[in-house]
């Protein structure tokens, strides 16, 4: 097992690192930027690095300067978190040649994970069900035009390299196919550093369903059942929940079937998350893999008991599995919502000093956060300040509990989503589960009465 691991990240991520590291007993060290001097991973950590200014390409995705802090500190090992450095095959590499373990999977895993051209082919090859689209990255106007006529419309155009909604175009008809892949190609170069880009069907409101699964290095593989991410605003998730709605026990058993295949057909090891978009009929189509832990996790560990980062650690020490599949159980339901520093009727962030943060705990709460009063949210990085997760015996249960929980916390000194949370709760089809990936865009346009449109 590790003796120090060295956390390659910030906030709230960084803390639930460091909550496993101590049961685990190994020491950590917290690298953060001049912004973040007085947070609470650097408070917490047994040892901290400065390794640079405010702005994350000067600090947080310095690699040099994370390297060094963990050859400086004798960390053994790194633990990306999410964002910033956890999806860089680069990194992954870099940490290798250092004789520093990168807690996740392979570098050639990361890579071509990470080129969803690639990742749809090798899924097609497994067996895996994928979205009519274009064979790799469309690289002339006759090839488009030939892929788009075969594919129909609508349909996206999609960076290769992409994430969170960035590079990607909407195209209705064969007017719009040449601007749409212009424009997504310059979004994509600016964001990702390269042009390419695919074609992929549109599906009219789908549901975006996730699956977790852990591996390690001895041929293991489990999944841990999957989250229902449907509730996003421009490709941002929301809310989240597990079990999903929709799903039913044999079609559950069905797709942790699929992905454990999928896993395995390119050797996965450490945690990774395969996701999937589910159309109105039930058919389920591979979208992406995430080869990273996810900002949601939680709520997996709270319907399943099992610990994710902590098997995250143990399997990139060479360890096996600490249970077979057929171990793995589901008790009630969870729900997560993301409580972001924004205005709540425009989004636009809202960064500053929080005079008063309070939220209430009581059965079934957990909250996963680095806020606290008298802190200020950066203007530098995401602006995420809580994940307010709650589990209860059932869906019903696990809402009401939020419910309670987002009605009494106080935030003061900045503007936060949580009165947009509260109203989502509250909405007829939120509560009955109809839920999809256009959800917000109808929600959004619905009027507002009672009180809480006075909350807002």
């Amino acid at each position: 097992m590790f003796k120090k691991i060295l956390i390659a990240n910030r906030g709230e991520v960084a803390l639930r690192v460091i909550y496993a590291c101590r049961e685990l007993g190994i020491k950590t060290v917290a690298v953060y930027s001049a912004a973040d001097e007085n947070s609470l991973h650097v408070r917490f950590a047994d040892e901290d690095v400065c390794i640079g200014p405010a702005r994350a390409s000067d600090s947080y995705l310095n690699v040099p300067s994370v390297i060094s802090a963990a050859e400086i500190t004798g960390a053994d090992a790194i633990h990306p978190g999410y964002g910033f450095l956890s999806e860089s095959a680069y990194f992954a590499e870099v940490c290798e040649a250092c004789h520093l373990k990168f807690i996740g999977p392979d570098p050639n895993v990361i890579r071509l994970m990470g080129d969803k051209a690639r990742a749809r082919r090798v899924m097609k090859k497994a067996g895996v069900p994928v979205l009519p689209g274009s064979e790799g990255p469309v690289e002339d106007d006759d090839r488009a035009v030939k892929a788009a006529k075969d594919i129909g419309y609508p349909l996206l155009v999609k960076a290769t390299g992409g994430g969170g909604g960035r590079g990607m175009r909407l195209v209705t008809g064969p007017s719009e196919l040449g601007p749409g892949i212009r424009a997504a190609q310059r979004e994509t170069e600016a964001t990702f550093g390269t042009r390419d880009v695919y074609l992929e069907k549109y599906l009219e409101s789908p549901r975006h369903i996730e699956f977790q699964v852990l591996a390690d290095h001895h041929g293991a593989i489990v999944h841990l059942g999957e989250r229902e991410c449907s509730l996003q605003r421009r490709h941002q998730k929301l809310v989240e929940e597990s079990p999903s709605p929709a799903l039913h026990e044999k079609q559950r058993r069905k797709m942790g079937s699929v992905v454990v295949d999928a896993a395995r057909a390119v050797q996965y090891t450490n945690a990774g998350t395969f996701e999937f978009l589910v159309d109105q009929e039930g058919r389920f189509y591979f979208m992406e893999a995430n080869t990273r832990l996810q900002v949601e996790h939680g709520i997996t560990e709270l319907v399943t008991g099992v610990d994710l980062v902590k098997e995250q650690i143990r399997i990139a020490a060479g360890e096996r599995l600490s249970f077979r599949q057929s171990e793995v159980s589901f008790t009630g339901h969870a729900i997560e919502c993301r409580i972001n520093a924004e205005d709540p009727d425009t989004f636009a962030p809202s960064p500053g000093l929080i005079h008063v943060f309070s939220v209430p705990g009581g059965p079934g709460v957990r909250v996963d956060s680095a806020a606290h009063s008298e802190c200020t949210v950066s203007p530098y990085y995401d602006s995420l300040i809580a994940k307010i997760l709650t589990h209860g015996r059932d869906r019903q249960e696990a809402l009401a509990r939020m419910t309670r929980t987002l009605e009494m916390t106080v935030v003061e000194g900045i503007r936060t989503t949580v009165p947009v949370h509260l109203r989502i709760l509250a909405d007829p089809d939120f509560v009955a589960g109809r839920l999809s990936t256009s959800f917000m865009d109808r929600f959004m346009t619905k009027p507002r009465s009672g009180r809480l449109a006075e909350a807002v």
